[in-house]
């Protein structure tokens, strides 16, 4: 599961990349875009993934659209401290209740304590002094609700592909080649070059944001899902600090206490 706790650090990084760009649609279409490339580079030596996971990673495509544009939205009305741990406290019960209905998984006692402990930490972040930037939860909470989509979908998908590398590969250039449409129809294909270094950042930032997603579908091929996705969402405690280090947001006693709490149940979870 260090792999999961990778991905977690490299989530956080991309995310705070995409809150700190003036053009949030331009950037996450960017990262969409390096994803892509990242995925080009690795699909000629990979296999394709099984006739029977291919519904599973269109639809993933398809969700990871709705992910993107309402992250998009989600960082335009809310702060990044308050946003992101609601969107990402909110998937893990969810992915643990949909593993158990869809894929018959079911976890331990210990675990679904760890489940709810990452849950409760994460969502004591956002409520912080009881003070929400209401304008931002409805999205943030539709956020939770695709990742915990998307996550379900890739969870099953992957394990019927036969090839957790080539699944990823494939989804990402997919979906690279979809957002870069959607963009182009709204914005034109001249608006996509930028400053190079605006291009080499997000393209950057996209191959770290594949980098640390691929790391999550090989461990959903091996692993509970509910399990891996409550582990990936400890990524608040690190866009905690990068918040405070890189965006100067405060770190205050009621989020340090939260960030234990989490840790508490990632430690159940391991």
């Amino acid at each position: 599961m260090l792999s999961v706790l990778g991905a977690a650090i490299l989530h956080a990084s991309w995310n705070a990349i995409l809150k700190s760009g003036a053009d949030r649609y331009w950037t996450m279409t960017a990262l969409s875009i390096g994803m892509g490339a990242a995925a080009a580079v690795i699909l000629p030596f990979t296999d394709a993934p099984s006739a029977a996971a291919w519904p599973y990673l269109i639809a993933s495509v398809a969700i990871h659209l709705c992910y993107n544009l309402l992250l998009v939205r989600m960082y335009a009305h809310g702060d990044f401290a308050q946003t992101y741990p609601v969107a990402r406290g909110s998937s893990p019960v969810l992915i643990a209740l949909g593993a158990f209905a869809l894929a018959g998984e079911s976890l331990s006692p210990l675990k679904i304590s760890g489940v709810c402990l990452v849950s409760g930490g994460i969502i004591a972040l956002a409520l912080e002094n009881r003070h929400v930037n209401i304008r931002g939860v409805p999205t943030a909470l539709m956020t939770g609700l695709s990742i915990a989509a998307y996550s379900l979908v890739d969870g099953i998908g992957v394990r019927l592909s036969g090839t957790p590398l080539g699944y990823s590969a494939w989804m990402f250039a997919l979906w690279a080649l979809a957002m870069t449409a959607i963009y182009v129809a709204q914005a034109g294909a001249h608006d996509l070059i930028r400053s190079q270094k605006a291009m080499l950042t997000n393209l950057g930032g996209g191959i770290v944001a594949g980098t640390g997603y691929t790391a999550v579908v090989w461990a959903m091929s091996l692993s509970p899902m509910g399990l891996v996705s409550a582990l990936r969402e400890t990524s608040v405690l690190f866009a905690a600090i990068i918040a405070r280090l890189f965006l100067k947001e405060r770190l205050s006693a009621t989020r340090l206490t939260a960030c234990v709490v989490i840790a508490a149940g990632a430690v159940l979870l391991a």
